[in-house]
């Protein structure tokens, strides 16, 4: 068992790729603490676990509300003396409302089109339409609340003098992403903060490292128009997207020993979407 009573808080774990890590990390013995903003979606988690879901708990929190992190660490802390590893996987891949939702893909569709006009350009224009609130949204959950949970997780870690951090980026923190710049600034954001943090922290043992998932077989990426999904896969050398347990599988090596001498570093699986 490589996590064996280990304590691990995932974040955003209520689906998709936080289930799959939580999954990945019971059956290697963590003590696993679900979070989610969606309760029930949590429990849901709790319940896919079995067995080891007796050793699980579920916390309702939303990351980008500091004082939320602040209780559920405090809760962690109240009921298991601690916390070993945590999981910054919380976000959000949509911030707008239908319309827009509408509007947006049929821009990204007609600049992935196969085969132009003569008057040859289509553009995007996101940035520029971009509301206040849409940018913080995606800000606040994304790095606002991988910064909120690391600090409330470091302030137990460092007690003990060890600890292992991950934190979910994306190949849109590597190559930028103009469908979606505000995401791409996100991922961005966390992976500067990866290496700061990784650095600060290394003389108490405590690791951070940051994963880069490509196109993975979630509901976000179900979610995309038929057209869009074809377009994105066609950039994707190895042909698929990924399945949660592929991702899951990388964490589980940041999470354990198998990685003591990794630190602030980013693993990408992404099927040769991004090759650096």
């Amino acid at each position: 068992m490589k996590l064996e009573n280990r304590v691990a808080l995932i974040t955003g774990a209520g689906s998709g790729i936080g289930r799959a890590i939580a999954e990945a990390f019971a059956e290697e013995g963590a003590v696993v603490v679900v979070n989610d903003v969606d309760g029930e979606a949590a429990a849901s988690t709790i319940e896919k676990l079995g067995a080891a879901g007796g050793r699980a708990c579920a916390i309702t929190a939303d990351v980008s509300d500091s004082a939320q992190v602040r209780g559920m660490f405090n809760q962690v802390l109240a009921s298991y003396g601690g916390v070993d590893i945590l999981v910054n996987n919380a976000g959000v891949g949509d911030v707008y409302d239908s319309d827009k939702r509408a509007e947006t893909n049929r821009r990204i569709q007609k600049q992935f089109s196969w085969i132009r006009s003569a008057a040859g350009e289509s553009h995007l224009d996101i940035t520029q339409e971009m509301t206040d609130a849409e940018w913080n949204l995606m800000i606040g959950v994304h790095l606002n609340g991988t910064f909120f949970c690391t600090r409330e997780a470091l302030k137990i870690m460092s007690r003990k003098n060890k600890g292992a951090i991950i934190n979910m980026a994306s190949v849109a923190g590597l190559g930028g992403s103009p469908s979606a710049p505000h995401y791409g600034a996100a991922k961005g954001g966390i992976l500067g903060f990866t290496r700061s943090v990784a650095q600060e922290v290394a003389s108490r043992n405590i690791r951070v490292n940051a994963l880069c998932p490509g196109l993975i077989a979630t509901a976000m990426f179900e979610a995309l128009p038929p057209s869009l999904r074809t377009a994105y896969l066609l950039r994707t050398p190895m042909g698929r997207p990924g399945d949660p347990r592929e991702v899951a599988a990388a964490a589980l090596f940041l999470a354990s020993d198998d990685s003591s001498y990794f630190t602030g570093q980013w693993f990408s699986p992404n099927g040769g979407l991004f090759i650096a």
